[in-house]
Formats: C-alpha cells, sequence, structure tokens
C-alpha cells in the first residue's frame, strides 16, 4: 500500500517539494525525509488523507531547514544572454515564476504554494502551517504585492494559466 502510494502520488508530492524549496536536490531530499517520517506510521496514516499529512511533514520540515540554514550566500540575479525569441516561451514564464518565488521569504512562499499552487483554501493553509487564516491572508497579500513588483514577471501579468503554472496577478 505504501509502495503503491508512493508510485501514484511521488511526482505530485515532489513538484510540490519543488515549488518549496526551489531546488530539485532539496526536494527530493525533502520528500524522502516526509516519506521516511511517515512510514512507521502508515497503517494509521492510511486511514485519513495521507497526501495531506505528508504534505505537512513537508511543510514543517522545509520550515526547520529554512530556520537552521545559513544564508550568507546570495545567488547572482544576472542570466546568461539570449540570442534571441525562442519557442519554448512557457518554460520562460515558469522559470521567471520560480525565480520570483524564491526570493519570497519562505513562509510566504508556502502560502502561496499551497494556496494558489496546491488550490488549498484559507483554512486548509493556515491548518497545515499551524497559523491563524489572518496570517495566511496577511502573508498571501504581502507574497501577492512582492510578485507585482518583479519586473521579471510583468511580460507575463494577466496571461491565462497553463499547464501547472500559477498566472500573476495584474495591477489594480
Amino acid at each position: 500500500m505504501f509502495e503503491e502510494f508512493i508510485a501514484g502520488r511521488g511526482q505530485a508530492l515532489q513538484r510540490f517539494g519543488y515549488a518549496l524549496t526551489g531546488d530539485w536536490a532539496l526536494a527530493e531530499d525533502l520528500l524522502q525525509t516526509a516519506l521516511a517520517r511517515a512510514y512507521p506510521r502508515w497503517s494509521r496514516i492510511r486511514r485519513e488523507d495521507p497526501e495531506a499529512y505528508i504534505r505537512k511533514i513537508m511543510v514543517n520540515t522545509w520550515s526547520t531547514w529554512w530556520r537552521r540554514r545559513w544564508r550568507g550566500e546570495v545567488p547572482s540575479d544576472r542570466l546568461p544572454e539570449s540570442v534571441g525569441p525562442d519557442g519554448y516561451s512557457s518554460v520562460d514564464s515558469r522559470q521567471a515564476l520560480r525565480a520570483a518565488l524564491a526570493k519570497l521569504p519562505p513562509r510566504q512562499r508556502a502560502v502561496v504554494v499551497l494556496r494558489y499552487h496546491q488550490d488549498l483554501s484559507e483554512a486548509q493553509v493556515a491548518e497545515l502551517l499551524g497559523v491563524t487564516v489572518g496570517t495566511v491572508k496577511s502573508q498571501a497579500a504581502k507574497a501577492l504585492a512582492a510578485l507585482r513588483e518583479q519586473t521579471a514577471l510583468s511580460p507575463y501579468r494577466n496571461q491565462p494559466m497553463t499547464n501547472g503554472t500559477m498566472a500573476v496577478a495584474g495591477g489594480e
């Protein structure tokens, strides 16, 4: 049963981990850690909502990791020059969104990912993060305001959502 769950939902959970961390290797580690913590309790978890339980483990683990992580190194904002327009604009928009999400503080990123990417209600996000609904609302508002200010996302404002990407809301 555990193996079937991983086979069926493992990739979605890894994508969720990537949305939280912004790094595939960390997402893999995060998922493996969550699954290792869930495995001893699997007989109890599988009767409830195993995916929500594992997502909560992932959010809590990631919160612990980013609180402890040293942030002395800052990635460069410069990207290599592009030769010209290419046919992969959807990849560009997803990368721009990932970079914009990576600039958000971890709690704001978690709220945005859970609320808008995972399509959870404010109450579900609040429960997962262990905060109030008001905190979810204020963190979402701050995160969306920060995303609106990022000039790298301006070409993608008010575009329809496509294949798992989040559209960035335009200004008022």
